[in-house]
């Protein structure tokens, strides 16, 4: 039972909830593409709080709310009192009882916790430090349209050891899909969620890599994916960060050793140091679809959260 719950990360779902969410994505897609009418959502609002600028996030969080019949209200850093003159218990426990969802896309973790446990409607993680989830079904869900499946398929990560790669890791064991990370020794990502992916790597029998070697983690992959190496409040260590990920960026050459049907992602916004042109722009890449999925799964999300997707 999904309604009524919290979606901070992947690691509060199980497989068949997952699952379970992507099909509904799919199914949203089919219909928003045949200009279906369906406004479950009519009546219904989400209050969308933005600590972080966005493209994909806001626009398609807008749009699809939009076309499932229901409000989106962008507030902006400048636009609340968030956890300046008005603490986070308080603006929680304020637009919980004006709108029925809360999505955040914030700076800190704690920030999710804190409004979740406080929030009389549903909170929805749209982007924390530690975890972006929706990021994740919408890669998942690319995935799943591209090869028809997940489960025996190989991801490569090449990157940052960062938010995104945490929800990957989060969610792809147990959905019986093989990891093989590459990150520099001092980007690792955090051994909380190191130790939860190798459990659930055992468990469901799926393979776990993690190296500093980009070629070993590409051997063999059906999807090889990075991201920024160098994320909002990051600045001061671009100089830094550049040098420790020389030799990490995404080229024909490093993908070489991949399987021959191999896909490149990445969640944009990207800078050439991450992936080369002509892997970005190739028949490789499915980098668009991508980013147009992030639509449909925070619309499968929140109807799912309200109870509206039966």
């Amino acid at each position: 039972m999904i309604k009524g719950r919290h979606f901070k990360t992947l690691q509060d779902f199980s497989a068949e909830e997952i699952k379970y969410l992507l099909d509904l994505s799919i199914m949203l897609k089919t219909k928003m593409k045949v200009k279906e009418t369906f406004r479950p959502m009519e009546g219904y609002s989400m209050a969308m709080i933005f600590q972080k600028r966005s493209t994909r996030t806001r626009v398609s969080t807008e749009t699809g709310i939009s076309y499932l019949g229901g409000h989106a209200l962008f507030l902006g850093k400048d636009d609340i009192q968030l956890g300046k003159n008005e603490t986070l218990k308080d603006t929680a426990l304020v637009l919980s009882r004006f709108n029925d969802l809360i999505l955040a896309r914030v700076f800190a973790h704690a920030d999710i916790e804190e409004l979740a446990e406080h929030s009389e409607s549903p909170v929805i993680n749209a982007l924390s430090d530690k975890f972006h989830p929706l990021q994740i079904l919408a890669d998942f869900m690319s995935i799943k349209e591209h090869f028809g499946r997940l489960a025996g398929l190989t991801i490569a990560w090449v990157g940052d050891g960062n938010n995104v790669l945490h929800s990957i890791m989060s969610a792809a064991p147990k959905l019986g899909m093989n990891l093989r990370i590459a990150t520099p020794m001092d980007y690792k990502p955090v051994e909380e969620v190191i130790t939860y992916s190798k459990n659930e790597a055992k468990v469901n029998d799926t393979e776990f890599l993690l190296t500093t070697d980009p070629n070993e983690a590409v051997k063999g992959a059906n999807v090889i994916i990075t991201d920024t190496w160098i994320s909002m409040g990051q600045d001061a260590e671009k100089a830094k960060r550049k040098k420790a990920f020389e030799g990490y960026q995404v080229t024909m050459n490093l993908a070489k050793e991949a399987a021959e049907n191999w896909i490149f992602m990445h969640c944009l916004p990207r800078k050439q140091n991450e992936v080369d042109d002509e892997v970005f722009y190739s028949d490789k890449s499915i980098v668009f679809d991508e980013a147009e999925n992030r639509m449909y799964t925070v619309m499968a999300v929140s109807l799912a959260l309200l109870g509206l997707d039966k």
